[in-house]
């Protein structure tokens, strides 16, 4: 199915939805409010991977499977996040429009990161650089980005070597240091996408294009949402760029490396992490490296993030300030307002700690 690029024009009178004649299933919770935001007035989408499950290792329960199995459209990040969800997707989503948001041409993407600590690099060089690669492509068409086949553009990434990084507990410590990122996720460009609010914005046309060719009814409901969505993702950015703009260039260290996107949208970089995902242990060596540049850089904060093991933050920064990022929503109600409050509250969280 080819969708034509989506124009928005703002309606002048109130509209009128229809009955959700359209089941939906999306993969985790800030995409699922992007898609509740758009499908306001109409429905809700259901959320397979639920906020307080890691998307990297999560087995569906059998509501979940249901809800997959129903969907006639499915939304997610694609197999670079959730792996273990490809499969799934393909046999009980067969029938479904799948759109796998992070091929869209117009997607912001970045290669992982390499080893324990982080060196600066020009974001915006690269952000701008993808954006015009492949603007004339996004508006003449978003078909190559949610074409019913789009979920499968990543399968060759995921090998046996990422279910080995979750199994394998007896890696040599060197060997562990240098392969801790590709162990973790797999080769690729890392899977965080939806920490860049410039991608969130992008999404929403997507989505509102895709569900108003799947459900015509309510097409101009899910168009003039996203029309009105704008505003919100500007207010956004105004106001998080304003809170961090004092904290800027004080060094922090985060639990494990999912904060890139964010780091290079507002130009706040942490100097590295002490785990390359939240699927694995860092290996003695990484976390002495860790413990190194925090000394070096003296480091302000280590942010650790929700229900997690804090020992490792003990062992390598005792007497460093603790805050918390969070960068599903783990307990931000669910719907259109979550996408919003979660990135909003990374802003307030380094703020709060890196400013104390």
């Amino acid at each position: 199915m080819r969708l034509k690029t989506l124009s928005f024009i703002a309606a002048a009178l109130p509209l009128s939805a229809h009955a959700q004649d359209v089941r939906v299933a999306v993969d985790i919770a800030p995409v699922h409010s992007l898609v509740s935001l758009v499908m306001e007035g109409v429905g809700a989408p259901d959320l397979i991977v639920p906020q307080t499950a890691s998307p990297h290792d999560h087995s569906m329960r059998p509501s979940e499977a249901r809800a997959l199995d129903q969907a006639d459209v499915v939304f997610w990040i694609g197999p670079d996040l959730t792996p273990w969800l490809e499969k799934s997707v393909d046999t009980l989503a067969a029938d479904a429009l799948v759109v796998n948001v992070m091929t869209d041409p117009a997607t912001k993407t970045m290669p992982f990161r390499e080893g324990a600590t982080f060196e600066a690099h020009d974001h915006h060089d690269h952000g701008a650089e993808h954006k015009d690669d492949h603007k004339d492509e996004h508006d003449d068409d978003h078909a190559d980005g949610h074409d019913e086949d789009g979920h499968e553009d990543h399968a060759d990434t995921h090998d046996e070597s990422h279910d080995e990084a979750h199994n394998d507990e007896t890696h040599n410590d060197e060997a562990h240091h240098d392969d801790d990122h590709h162990d973790a996720h797999g080769d690729g460009q890392d899977p965080h996408v939806w920490m860049d609010p410039d991608n969130a914005q992008n999404w929403v046309a997507v989505i509102a294009a895709t569900l108003a060719e799947a459900d015509p009814a309510n097409k101009a409901v899910y168009l003039q949402n996203a029309a009105n969505a704008s505003s919100r993702f500007a207010q956004l950015d105004a106001d998080i760029r304003a809170r961090l703009a004092p904290i800027k260039g004080i060094p922090f260290v985060v639990s494990h490396d999912a904060y890139h996107y964010f780091e290079a949208h507002f130009d706040i970089e942490a100097v590295g992490a002490i785990a390359a995902s939240d699927a694995q242990s860092p290996s003695p060596k990484r976390l002495v490296e860790i413990r190194n540049t925090i000394e070096q850089t003296q480091a302000k904060c280590v942010f650790t993030e929700p229900a997690e093991n804090r020992d490792w933050i003990s062992a390598v920064a005792p007497d460093v300030g603790i805050g918390e990022l969070d960068p599903i929503g783990f307990d931000v109600p669910l719907g259109p307002d979550h996408y919003f409050e979660t990135i909003r509250a990374l802003s307030v969280s380094l703020a709060n700690c890196l400013s104390d």
